[in-house]
C-alpha cells in the first residue's frame, strides 16, 4: 500500500493532482500560524491519500509535476518500506532509516527554500 499527504496550498494554481486509483483517507484544515513563514498562508489544508498500485515512480511524477516551486514546498509518502520525498521537479527515494537517503532530501529541501523546521517528515 502506498499513503502519503500533500497540503493543498502547496499546489500550484491550476494544478490537478489525479493519480489512477488514489482514494481520500482525510482532509483537515490547521492553524501553523506558529511555525509558517512569512511567504507561506497560516492555514494549510492536509489531504491524506492512500493507493494500492505499484507505480511508485509514477505517482512521484504526478506530484512533483503539481507542486509549487516557490517555497521549498514538498510532499511525502511511503510505499512498503520505502520513503519517498517529492519537490517540486524532484524526487528522492530510499529505504525508511537510511540516514544518507533522508540527509541528501534535506539537504535539496533547504536550497529551494523549506524552513529548517520543516524538513521534518516522518520515518
Amino acid at each position: 500500500m502506498i499513503s502519503g499527504y500533500v497540503i493543498g496550498e502547496s499546489l500550484r494554481p491550476g494544478a490537478v493532482f489525479q493519480p489512477q486509483g488514489l482514494r481520500l483517507r482525510k482532509v483537515a484544515r490547521i492553524d501553523v500560524s506558529g511555525s509558517a513563514t512569512d511567504a507561506q498562508p497560516q492555514l494549510w489544508t492536509l489531504v491524506e491519500w492512500e493507493a494500492d498500485g505499484e507505480d511508485v515512480a509514477g505517482l512521484a511524477r504526478a506530484i512533483a509535476d503539481t507542486l509549487e516551486s516557490a517555497d521549498g514546498w514538498y510532499a511525502d509518502f511511503t510505499a512498503g518500506d520505502e520513503r519517498v520525498v517529492v519537490f517540486a521537479g524532484k524526487v528522492f527515494r530510499y529505504r525508511r532509516g537510511d540516514e544518507a537517503g533522508r540527509a541528501e532530501a534535506v539537504a535539496y529541501g533547504r536550497t529551494v527554500g523549506t524552513p529548517e523546521h520543516q524538513l521534518d517528515w516522518k520515518e
